[in-house]
């Protein structure tokens, strides 16, 4: 999980950071926990994923 990402991230890191989050992101889900602290984590990875691909405009 990337600790903070603001309005200045740089789409250059994109590519790196979304395979990094998409690959903590399965791993939660695989984990087939579903208490409250994994669901929080599940959303902030989610969070962070969507803002890249809206903030860079990749769309897949």
């Amino acid at each position: 999980m990337l600790d903070n990402l603001e309005s200045s991230y740089d789409c250059s890191r994109a590519g790196d950071d979304l395979h990094q989050l998409k690959q903590e992101l399965a791993s939660l889900r695989g984990l087939g926990r579903e208490d409250q602290e994994t669901q929080e984590q599940i959303n902030r990875l989610e969070n962070q994923i969507a803002f890249i691909m809206n903030k860079c405009d990749i769309n897949h």
